[in-house]
């Protein structure tokens, strides 16, 4: 496979997964341009490289940096602004984590704390709701914690969480 299939290949795949994770393919797929990309790439090289409008490039962008995956630069004597993804893949797994707890998780442990506060315990199905979110709220609460334990690790945090748990 040629250098510019493999690329094509890489950013596309990359774009397929986004969808998968909660974010929109072409956001991913400019992650992936970036991701992969040694220099600094401008709006213009993005929106050439992905044949995507500039509306579409500077939207996702905004929202890649709003992730802290994705940084704006300059370049001296340069007019235009340029970009760079995170390189540091532990940090981009940290970042991620973080971002999707907050955006994910954290909402669906406020939910799950409030319905399960119901007061009407002379209903069976209502005592049935409640127990269940309450166990729910308990478990989910738990796995976030652990999952910020986790992201709170600076030294390579993926590897050692694995061995962890391989051993």
């Amino acid at each position: 496979m040629e250098f510019k299939d493999a690329k094509n290949k890489f950013i596309q795949t990359w774009g397929a997964l986004g969808s998968q994770w909660g974010i929109n393919k072409t956001m991913a797929q400019i992650h992936a341009l970036l991701m992969i990309s040694d220099d600094l790439l401008s709006m213009e090289d993005i929106m050439e490289e992905l044949h995507i409008s500039r509306g579409n490039a500077s939207m996702n962008l905004r929202g890649l940096i709003d992730w802290g995956i994705v940084f704006k630069e300059y370049k001296p004597g340069e007019r235009k602004e340029f970009f760079s993804a995170e390189k540091n893949i532990d940090e981009l797994a940290r970042k991620i984590a973080r971002e999707r707890s907050k955006r994910e998780i954290k909402p669906a442990i406020r939910v799950l704390k409030e319905v399960s506060q119901i007061d009407d315990e002379n209903n069976y199905e209502a005592k049935v709701f409640k127990d269940k979110t309450a166990e729910l709220y308990d478990f989910v609460s738990r796995a976030d914690n652990m999952m910020e334990k986790i992201t709170e690790q600076k030294e390579n945090w993926v590897t050692k969480t694995i061995f962890k748990l391989m051993s």
